[in-house]
């Protein structure tokens, strides 16, 4: 399983030590670059909209709707 977590500065590393002490987690990346973390945020919201998607329970708009809006 995989998370993306958005900790507030003060207890960043507090937390980050905590997981680093646990056998069964693999921190792979961390991000300190606010954009960097707005920019995967975003692609995880994107993500979630797949999902809700894919159950039915969000309608998505065309990438054609989305043009002729323009």
């Amino acid at each position: 399983m995989k998370v993306i977590l958005d900790i507030s500065d003060n207890r960043g590393p507090f937390f980050m030590e905590l997981l680093k002490s646990l056998s069964y987690v693999k921190v792979v990346k961390e991000i300190g670059n606010s954009e960097k973390s707005q920019a995967i945020q975003d692609l995880a919201d994107a993500f979630h909209d797949v999902d809700l998607y894919e159950q039915g329970k969000k309608k998505l708009v065309s990438a054609k709707d989305l043009l002729d809006e323009l």
